[in-house]
């Protein structure tokens, strides 16, 4: 057998060899990815998150993904800390959670991230206070009310976008950090959005993907600024979940194959909490992330711009 390899070898001219072993390379390569996805996505099991601490703080919780990521995180064991701005709506989650999970232990904390940010912040220092916050899921987030070009965005609404999701996001986890620092030890997500990673561009909707990239860069700095101090910071990436949010603005009414329901990415999320920088949770939404990543810039910016104008028509 070695005898017949190396006779091949002999005869055959160098450049054809390196490009097979180079083609073999790409190949295992490739084949590494394919396993470690596996891995990542059906068998890896989830951390202890209760080793983190005994409460996670989750704000915009009183809907959509925010509320399924506190019912999994109640089901985990954990006390809860739900903040959003209506409190008959936190109210209503924290009987369902508490109906569910009657041993969990639930806070309630108003905070309305598009009026006074200062304010809102106060009363979050308030509530964590003497608590072992071990999770912060910076859930909170809004998008336009409708596709726009930029110039035809009023600056209210840019300005609450801003407000919400970068201001907002920034303040809440400067106001978490110092507990986790002295405890040396914690977990902070932030949802991200495939609209400034997976795709180069999301036309009609550039403040929010502005934000969004925003919130990726902040969360990759912050994880190897904290690393060491065994907190880890970590940026979901998502693409479209069955929530009220993409119901008015993507018209998606329901789940299917490759759009989650919010409990269905939060269960995902979850297990993902603690491991990788940046991670996109569901299985079908990593998927779509592989597909894209084949295609060039220009055809994914011109499919992008052309769902923006027919949501534009449409609104």
């Amino acid at each position: 057998m070695s005898t017949c390899i190396h006779q091949l070898i002999k005869t055959q001219p160098f450049w054809l060899l390196l490009i097979t072993c180079l083609g073999l390379l790409v190949i295992l390569k490739r084949l590494i990815s394919l396993l470690k996805w596996v891995f990542i996505t059906f068998i890896r099991s989830s951390k202890n998150l209760k080793s983190y601490g005994s409460w996670a703080i989750i704000t915009g919780a009183t809907d959509g993904i925010g509320k399924a990521f506190a019912s999994q995180l109640a089901e985990k064991g954990l006390n809860l800390i739900l903040v959003g701005r209506n409190s008959n709506k936190l109210e209503t989650v924290s009987k369902e959670i508490q109906l569910t999970c009657p041993g969990t232990r639930i806070k309630s904390v108003v905070f309305d991230f598009s009026g006074d940010i200062s304010a809102g912040i106060e009363v979050v220092e308030d509530a964590i206070k003497g608590l072992d916050v071990g999770i912060l899921i910076n859930n909170v987030g809004v998008t336009y009310p409708a596709a726009r070009y930029f110039h035809e965005v009023d600056e209210k609404v840019w300005m609450n976008i801003v407000r919400v999701n970068l201001e907002g996001t920034t303040r809440v986890t400067r106001a978490v950090l110092p507990g986790m620092l002295e405890r040396k030890r914690g977990a902070i997500v932030n949802i991200g959005s495939g609209a400034a990673i997976v795709v180069p561009s999301h036309p009609l909707y550039t403040i929010y993907a502005a934000t969004k990239a925003y919130i990726d860069q902040l969360s990759r700095c912050l994880s190897v600024e904290y690393k060491r101090s065994r907190i880890n910071v970590q940026c979901q990436v998502l693409l479209y979940v069955a929530t009220k949010m993409t119901s008015e603005v993507a018209l998606i009414e329901k789940a299917s194959l490759f759009i989650p329901s919010a409990e269905d990415y939060a269960r995902a999320a979850v297990n993902s909490i603690g491991y990788e920088a940046r991670c996109t949770p569901y299985w079908a939404h990593s998927l779509q992330w592989c597909f894209a990543s084949f295609l060039s810039e220009d055809i994914l910016d011109a499919w992008r711009l052309a769902i923006g104008i027919q949501r534009r028509g449409i609104s």
